[in-house]
């Protein structure tokens, strides 16, 4: 039921170069590593979607009782789930890619003191990443009207699994209980993978794909690592962008931010990638936007 909904909404399939913003630390890390970090994406710079999704379905779960419906204990619990869920739960990982890499949004966020850069690589090389590390790429869904559609499907998929579950006897014999939250962790999952890709309306223009790991249940034995936020840690999970067979890392192209120094900044930078082996395919291209000290 709600497992056909989310891989309906991982089944596109990007075929235009994909850019990953990030500063000149992140591009000496990843050209380091080849790899990326994935952030939990309840930790994420734009961690809103996730409970833009969840205020999405609080929404039409109240309406929906406000109406009337056959089992109103049911989307109560849900409620109340929801809002436990939000910030616990179980974890999944995310990594935002562009189908633009010259926005000056994104520039604004980073590139900041004209040190940013987009990377830009082979769709099919992302792709082929992302399923020998059981990923899911998917592109981000903005429209407000499929988004309510979608909202929609999930709560009468997740009636119909209660349904089928057999709860219903035991949920009119004790009312009081949370006995519908097994039926909701079970597909906590698919929520949280369509909660990654579910955005709101107004970052349209970002035309964003993303990786999105597998489902992180137990985290003591897990690759679950953290790094330093800006009031926090973030937890993250490596996302390997090399091919497999060498540690290099691929790049089809890559963008130079706005920058008060565009020549010296365009010359280190091809060094420094010349001297860790990385030639992208397509060079380096200034983004000719005009820089504006902040």
């Amino acid at each position: 039921m709600i497992e056909k909904i989310t891989k309906s909404l991982f089944a596109s399939t990007p075929v235009d170069t994909l850019y990953h913003y990030t500063s000149f630390t992140g591009l000496l890390g990843i050209v380091k590593s080849a790899v990326l970090r994935a952030s939990d994406i309840r930790y994420m710079n734009d961690s809103a979607e996730l409970r833009h999704m969840f205020d999405l379905l609080r929404s039409h779960v109240t309406d929906r009782i406000a109406e009337g419906t056959d089992n109103p204990q049911l989307l109560n619990q849900l409620l109340d789930w929801l809002s436990r869920r939000i910030v616990g739960g179980s974890m999944l990982f995310g990594g935002s890619f562009r189908a633009n890499g010259n926005l000056l949004s994104q520039w604004r966020g980073y590139s900041l003191h004209g040190k940013g850069v987009s990377l830009g690589f082979d769709p099919m090389h992302i792709r082929s990443c992302a399923e020998r590390q059981h990923f899911q790429v998917g592109k981000c869904l903005y429209e407000a009207g499929q988004q309510r559609a979608l909202i929609t499907r999930i709560v009468d998929a997740l009636e119909r699994t209660a349904a089928e579950s057999g709860v219903g006897l035991e949920a009119a014999h004790h009312p009081h209980d949370n006995v519908y939250f097994d039926v909701f962790e079970r597909i906590e999952g698919d929520l949280l993978r369509i909660g990654s890709i579910l955005k709101h309306p107004s970052f349209e223009e970002e035309q964003e794909w993303r990786i999105v790991s597998p489902v992180i249940t137990g985290f003591s034995g897990s690759s679950v690592h953290f790094r330093e936020g800006t009031s926090m840690l973030i937890p993250f999970y490596e996302f390997d962008l090399s091919d497999g067979e060498s540690s290099r890392l691929q790049l089809d192209h890559v963008y130079l931010g706005p920058t008060s120094n565009i020549e010296l900044s365009m010359n280190s930078l091809q060094i420094y990638l010349a001297k860790q082996h990385v030639s992208p395919r397509h060079g380096i291209s200034y983004c000719q936007i005009p820089y504006r000290q902040r």
